[in-house]
């Protein structure tokens, strides 16, 4: 259960601390707006440099093309994926391939589990609480 929130301040240092970290909180927004528009810009720019230079390398059938500036590298990368988890869990003990599964649990899944399971608590398992701070600001 919750803990009662204490209304009012209760200390002119608490209020401070308050307002500071609003207009700390705001700036570091508005900063990252400011860079997130413009690194927007930036990466659209690479984008079409890197097209070129990859329609080039194609054109060439090159693999790399050095330059006085730098070396152009054109190289594949790959990416999997599955649209069939069952087949896929299926596949992978069947072949005892549990490699290709990434070690980590899905924090809000697990959570509710054990908010539905309090009696059962993996071997193995860890948990790590700590206290944070939201601070909210004002509707005045």
């Amino acid at each position: 259960m919750d803990e009662p929130v204490a209304e009012g301040n209760s200390s002119p240092n608490l209020d401070k601390l308050t307002e500071i970290y609003i207009k700390i909180r705001d700036a570091r927004a508005g900063v990252k707006a400011e860079f997130d528009a413009r690194d927007t810009v930036l990466k659209d720019q690479l984008g079409l440099l890197e097209a070129e230079m990859l329609d080039a390398c194609k054109d060439l059938n090159a693999s790399s093309i050095r330059t006085p500036h730098g070396t152009i590298i054109r190289s594949v990368k790959s990416r999997y994926w599955t649209n069939d988890w069952d087949s896929m869990y299926t596949f992978i003990g069947e072949q005892g391939a549990f490699g290709l599964l990434e070690k980590r649990l899905h924090q809000t899944n697990m959570k509710d589990f054990l908010a539905e399971n309090p009696d059962l608590l993996p071997m193995g398992l860890n948990v790590e609480n700590e206290y944070t701070v939201v601070v909210r600001r004002s509707k005045g």
